[in-house]
Formats: C-alpha cells, structure tokens, sequence
C-alpha cells in the first residue's frame, strides 16, 4: 500500500522529525508512506490578504494531488471516529492520500471533493502535532487490521 501525506506547510527542520522517521519505519512494513509539504508562494501572499483568499489558495495548490487514490481530508469539522473506524478506512485500499490544510482550513468544494473527511478531536492542533498523530494512527490502524498487540 501507498500512503501520501499532503499538507500545507513550509519545509523546515522540526524538533518531530526524529518522531516522524521512526513511526514512517514502524509502518513500514504496512505501507510506503510519502510525506508531501507544500507552501507555495501563493498561499503566502493570500494569508496577507483574507482567510477566504487562503482557502482558495490551498484548494488550488492541493487539487493537483487529488485522485490517484482514497483521498482522506482531516478538518476540525469531520467525522470524529475511534481507531477501529480509523482502521477501516485503510483496510483493503492500495492507495490513500492524507490531506492536512492551512491555518484557516479548507474550502467546501475541496471537503466535497474527498472520499473521507475526518477530524482529529476537537482541540486544535498545529500541523506537526497533527503529522504526528496522523502517523501513530496509521501504525495503530495496521496493528488493528494485523492483531499486533500495539493496540492493547
């Protein structure tokens, strides 16, 4: 299985890297997982311009990735769901792709566009943290499907 994910954000060296690295090898054996940062510099002269104007600017710099695969949205205002449910979702697809947008979210026709729009709880969370989780949850969702005893 191939898993991408995609998020608006600048590329930089982050104190979650070393995170990053070890929960991408501990699904390794699950999955290739492809981490995607883009920032292009249309998104940073629209949050200088209006919050409408940087969902619009994410829609157009994340379009190009949709399709190609089970396209799963994370959004404040999706379906909250277990890690059984979020198990389901990975379960039998050979391609998903993870979207985690911009500080003002995403715009409905982007939302509609998804195969899945989740939420990660209802705390916000910054896009690292929610990389992070993301990840644990892809491990634990493939120890759910294989019975590995990590769920427990």
């Amino acid at each position: 299985m191939n898993i991408e994910i995609v998020s608006i954000a600048k590329k930089e060296k982050s104190i979650y890297d070393p995170l990053y690295s070890e929960l991408v090898k501990m699904s390794s054996r699950f999955a290739k997982i492809k981490q995607s940062e883009i920032f292009p510099k249309e998104v940073a002269k629209a949050h200088t311009i209006s919050a409408q104007a940087s969902k619009k600017a994410y829609t157009k710099a994340l379009e190009p990735y949709l399709g190609g695969g089970f396209c799963i949205t994370l959004h404040p205002d999706g379906k909250i769901i277990d890690s059984y449910e979020f198990s389901k979702l990975l379960d039998g697809k050979m391609s998903i792709k993870f979207f985690i947008g911009g500080a003002y979210g995403f715009e409905d026709a982007f939302l509609k566009r998804s195969d899945s729009v989740i939420s990660l709880g209802k705390l916000t969370l910054s896009h690292k943290i929610a990389k992070v989780v993301l990840l644990e949850q892809i491990y634990r969702g493939f120890s759910i499907l294989s019975n590995h005893p990590y769920h427990k």
